[in-house]
């Protein structure tokens, strides 16, 4: 077994347990509207965590009750003079710091010059750790809880998606008793906004819109031929990122229809997981690239 699959595997049986046990699923973490809390990103560059990191940090969050989003290395966190709490008895060694994974391009020239170079990928794993497991007093304004927070209302949240969502210019008629995205047409259905009971209206939207990246002129993804699961998947996972960056709740119902199906191909196919994730990911970086820019009063 290669090194890549032997990482994709324990990744989606890590993944495949939780599902299993009953808990919410990773990417549907309860974030709350502190400006702490949210999609994870790295301490010191500020960049946000994609693929299939942003679950795997969201299982360790659950598993050790960690709140903030920022993580770091042990020498990221050395760097701005924290310490790495020391390992707590009741948890196995090897378990205390969290595996994320990074994905690198390898060119290889062939014999043959005349033939294209081939490139491939290679996984690579690091260890990182949340704030959350960082002694220091002047990191506190990293913790949830500390500093002034501007995004305190649901209202805010909504009033922001109402922004973003206008600013992306997607056709979205709204009317009847179906979501849906016509490819063909390239226009999003959804029902009226009364009809929908408390934020599910945008978690729906959302959804919706990460189905409207699939058209050509925008990501150019295929969830026909990577099959039909696998989109909903997509469409589920950068939903939720949305909603967490927006700091808007999400219905904790919506996934159980497709969770069989989800599980049931993450068990045939290690790399199930990798190519949702990661295609979330991209969908949901380019509908926040429409956010509308904060001037300063």
């Amino acid at each position: 077994m290669s090194n890549n699959q032997k990482i994709r595997e324990e990744i989606t049986n890590q993944i495949i347990t939780a599902l299993e046990s009953g808990s919410l699923p990773p990417w549907r973490r309860p974030w709350s509207r502190d400006r702490n809390a949210g999609i994870p990103k790295n301490v010191v560059s500020g960049d946000l965590y994609s693929g299939v990191n942003p679950l795997l940090l969201g299982l360790a969050s659950d598993r050790h009750g960690f709140q903030s989003r920022h993580w770091g290395t042990f020498r990221q966190w050395q760097d701005l003079g924290g310490k790495v709490m020391r390992r707590p008895s009741h948890v196995p060694k090897g378990q205390w710091g969290t595996k994320i994974v990074f994905c690198k391009a390898v060119t290889k020239q062939k014999e043959d010059h005349d033939e294209p170079e081939e490139t491939y990928f290679l996984l690579r794993t690091y260890t990182v750790f949340n704030i959350d497991q960082i002694e220091g007093d002047h990191l506190d304004y990293l913790r949830v809880g500390h500093g002034n927070d501007t995004r305190n209302s649901e209202s805010v949240a909504y009033e922001e998606a109402d922004a973003l969502i206008e600013a992306t210019e997607a056709d979205i008629r709204h009317g009847g008793n179906q979501a849906f995205y016509d490819l063909a047409e390239d226009y999003i259905q959804v029902p009226n906004r009364e009809q929908f009971s408390g934020s599910s209206y945008y978690e729906t939207l959302f959804h919706e819109l990460v189905h409207w990246t699939e058209n050509q002129n925008r990501l150019n993804w295929d969830r026909n031929n990577n099959g039909y699961a696998l989109g909903e998947l997509i469409a589920e996972i950068g939903a939720c990122y949305l909603c967490s960056e927006l700091g808007i709740p999400t219905n904790d119902e919506n996934h159980h229809a497709y969770l069989d199906g989800w599980l049931r191909n993450m068990k045939q196919d290690s790399s199930f997981i990798f190519k949702a994730s990661s295609q979330a990911s991209k969908a949901a970086d380019y509908i926040m690239s429409f956010k509308p820019v904060e001037v300063a009063g």
